[in-house]
């Protein structure tokens, strides 16, 4: 399993964030693998996956049993109803996938939390082509309610970088746009070269982004890319339950390489 980096960094202003972002890989249960290489589960297909003996965890006692399939470039904590179904059980790389089953009722208020990791801790950039890569992230996810990933979902980015300038960003309404730089690679990689003069711009994190009353109303659409934007076309992780995922999109802000934290929600009526 790849290391990363994580913990706390001020920003100019004095405010104190933890990057790349708070988050429950410690505390949280993990969710089952699809597959992941690093526990050795390695099924050929989705025949070879023992469904019935994932854990369902109970959210609504009256509700249906649901079964989700998920992968994210790099981690995810799914949440239901405004309870933590699971976290991704590799923070960064190598590639995995996750099954989760959960017991839920309509409306069903599906949040999860994205996150793109880093090596070099408040840069927003790894170890790749370069000491300081931007790397790119995506999420995938289908469940057998009939929801899927695609741009009815909400997305919004709180942690964008590495940046040539703050000024970068411009805010757009409730948009935290990048309109200056490419959106994918390989073009991207020519606005990321500022080695360790990056900069980063933030934004706090609603404590109650995964409640099912919280309001998105003013949060921007999911951005959809391509499995070949994400890279998702030669991962094991997917390919190998193609018919698992179906149609669902891969999905995202609207900067795939430099939106590093992005929130999404969706409302399954």
């Amino acid at each position: 399993m790849r290391p990363t980096g994580y913990g706390e960094i001020t920003a100019s202003d004095g405010s104190k964030f933890t990057m790349p972002s708070s988050n429950e890989y410690q505390a949280g249960a993990r969710a089952t693998d699809l597959y992941n290489e690093c526990s050795k589960v390695i099924p050929a297909d989705i025949s070879q996956v023992q469904i019935d003996r994932v854990p369902i965890v109970t959210v609504d006692p009256d509700g249906e049993v649901i079964t989700g399939y998920l992968i994210a470039d790099n981690y995810f904590e799914l949440y239901v109803n405004g309870n933590l179904i699971g976290v991704d059980p590799i923070p960064f790389t190598p590639f995995n996938s996750a099954i989760v089953r959960f017991k839920a009722k309509k409306p069903i208020t599906y949040a999860v939390k994205l996150i793109d990791w880093e090596e070099n801790l408040g840069l927003g950039t790894e170890k790749g082509r370069s000491p300081f890569h931007p790397g790119d992230g995506g999420f995938v996810a289908r469940f057998s309610d009939g929801t899927k990933t695609d741009s009815s979902w909400k997305a919004q980015s709180f942690y964008i970088a590495p940046l040539q300038s703050p000024d970068d960003v411009v805010e757009k309404g409730n948009v935290h746009d990048t309109p200056t730089l490419k959106r994918t690679y390989p073009e991207a990689a020519d606005n990321a070269d500022c080695g360790e003069k990056c900069f980063a711009v933030h934004y706090a994190q609603p404590k109650d982004w995964y409640a099912q009353n919280f309001d998105d109303k003013s949060w921007p659409a999911a951005f959809e890319f391509t499995l070949e934007q994400m890279g998702t076309q030669r991962l094991k992780a997917y390919t190998n339950f193609k018919e698992s995922f179906g149609d669902a999109k891969v999905i995202w802000s609207n900067n795939l390489v430099f939106d590093n934290v992005v929130l999404v929600r969706k409302v399954q009526k």
